[in-house]
């Protein structure tokens, strides 16, 4: 391995430019703290965007990790694995899911998801049955499929055609979702809490009455989990909280510690449709990622764990509140458990990126959905009084921004 030194300019010299990395270059990180190239500490609020939800290198998934490392990596899907098997299991005993496939992302995970739906419609129904409905402001991923099917036009620009068959409705409008549904919808997607589309949940009527919709037309129901599930809400996975069991769920994220992996979660219906030979992942479901996978599964699906991301959730809240009594800076905060988003007033629109530079400038690591909404995504057992130190300095941040003015934003 090279020991030449790197830095934030070789990323510019040696990759893709479809990322514009922050400027800081962060080379270790111990539970929700975060130490760069200079040595520098920040408070992690950012969580790697809801994936490290035990925070960094957490003891026991460092120990499973070095003990996997040394029996057993890789051995592709002709043969099946140990690791694999008691995930599966894990999983499907916790949720809904009779079935379990595994793969390495949550764009993976929902591309198979997207597939099976048109599979089981196709086998069922026939070909014409194969239209999917989904939201706007949704995110599902870069492939061109769960692109298509998010509702964000800026991610489908200069990658068009995109699949046919796909169209999108308001969020928490079930009018307008009744009005595009039909015999030919094969299924309906949707987000427990939008994520990347501004921290807005699911109002519980509204969820029921895509349920009642799709068993109506003969739809299949997919919750998108890969940013509210393993625990982000408080709830193992979000559709607990909303009382309404979908058909097909979408994991990743959080549900590695850190680690890739993606699970498509589903009945024993309609996982017949993917019989052999009709999907497949080299790596997914490989020994490493399942056996770190298992052991941050049951690190997360605790009472202790579960019932201290609504305490967490609390304090995030209390301080946000605190702070815009202070500086009058947020609309409106909102969200679910630790995935929580605060919207900036309207003279701030358009410029979320310039409080989260200050917020790196003053020691805190945290996201946007948005151009105009602050994301909290932190550890689900993130320290109490880490929370309190990151306010603080998030609040001498805003404070600094909001000295410059909204007149000061570049563009």
């Amino acid at each position: 391995m090279s020991d030449k030194p790197v830095n934030r300019a070789t990323f510019d010299q040696v990759m893709v430019p479809n990322y514009n990395p922050q400027a800081v270059v962060p080379v270790r990180g111990r539970g929700s703290r975060v130490w760069d190239q200079a040595g520098t500490e920040y408070i992690d609020f950012a969580g790697g965007i809801a994936v490290n939800a035990l925070g960094h290198c957490h003891p026991r998934l460092v120990d499973v990790l070095k003990g996997q490392a040394e029996r057993l990596w890789h051995l592709s899907n002709v043969f099946t694995n140990e690791p694999a098997l008691r995930l599966a299991g894990e999983i499907t005993a916790a949720t809904f899911a009779d079935r379990v496939f595994f793969c390495n992302s949550g764009a993976e995970a929902n591309e198979a998801a997207f597939k099976l739906a048109r599979k089981y419609a196709f086998d069922h129904f026939g070909p014409e049955k194969h239209e999917i409905i989904a939201f706007n402001q949704s995110f599902h991923g870069r492939t061109l499929f769960t692109l298509t099917v998010g509702g964000q036009a800026k991610y489908r620009e200069g990658f068009e055609p995109v699949p046919a068959g796909v169209s999108h409705v308001d969020f928490n409008d079930l009018a307008a979702l009744e009005a595009a549904i039909s015999d030919r919808t094969c299924a309906v997607v949707m987000e427990p809490i939008q994520g990347e589309g501004g921290v807005i949940p699911a109002d519980p009527a509204f969820a029921r009455g895509v349920r009642a919709l799709c068993d109506r037309h003969n739809a299949l129901l997919v919750f998108d989990e890969i940013q509210t599930g393993v625990g982000r809400t408080g709830h193992l996975y979000g559709y607990e909280a909303l009382g309404v069991t979908p058909d097909i769920l979408t994991s990743a994220k959080a549900l590695g510690g850190g680690f890739p992996v993606g699970a498509m979660l589903c009945t024993e219906a309609v996982a017949q449709s993917f019989g052999f030979g009709t999907h497949g992942s080299t790596y997914g479901g490989n020994p490493l990622a399942c056996a770190v996978a298992a052991e941050a599964l049951a690190l997360i699906n605790t009472p202790e764990v579960l019932n201290g991301v609504a305490e967490r959730h609390d304090r995030f809240r209390a301080a946000l509140e605190a702070i815009n009594a202070r500086q009058g800076i947020f609309s409106e905060i909102r969200g679910g458990g630790l995935l929580i988003g605060a919207e900036l007033t309207p003279p701030w629109h358009g410029q979320a990126g310039r409080f989260l530079a200050a917020a790196r400038e003053a020691g805190v690591m945290l996201l946007m959905a948005g151009p105009k909404v602050l994301r909290f995504t932190p550890s689900l057992i993130i320290e109490l009084e880490e929370i309190e130190l990151g306010m603080e300095r998030l609040e001498r941040a805003i404070a600094a921004v909001i000295a410059e003015g909204p007149e000061a934003a570049a563009g």
